[in-house]
């Protein structure tokens, strides 16, 4: 454990930070989650739906620092391409 009164309280807000992160970054995989799994039971409707749900929450993990900006694009593509396929099925 940490002698100093500063070293303290940064173990203490190191997790605090960790479980918002973890937090947020729960919140952005089942946002995925639901994505891929509309796409996988082909259901167009509510995958376009949860999609449209999910990038602003891609977009919101980049703007909190939880991941890469190339990481949330990456994701984005992805997810939209999956579910043009399906439409175009």
């Amino acid at each position: 454990m940490a002698n100093i009164k500063s070293a303290e309280k940064r173990a203490k807000q190191a997790v605090r930070r960790r479980a918002h992160n973890m937090a947020a970054r729960s919140r952005l995989r089942n946002s995925i989650k639901k994505v891929l799994n509309a796409v996988g039971a082909g259901d167009k409707a509510e995958a376009a739906a949860a999609l449209k749900a999910a990038q602003p929450v891609i977009d919101t993990m980049v703007t909190k620092g939880i991941i890469h900006a190339n990481k949330a694009a990456r994701h984005k593509r992805e997810l939209n391409a999956k579910v043009k396929a399906l439409s175009a099925k």
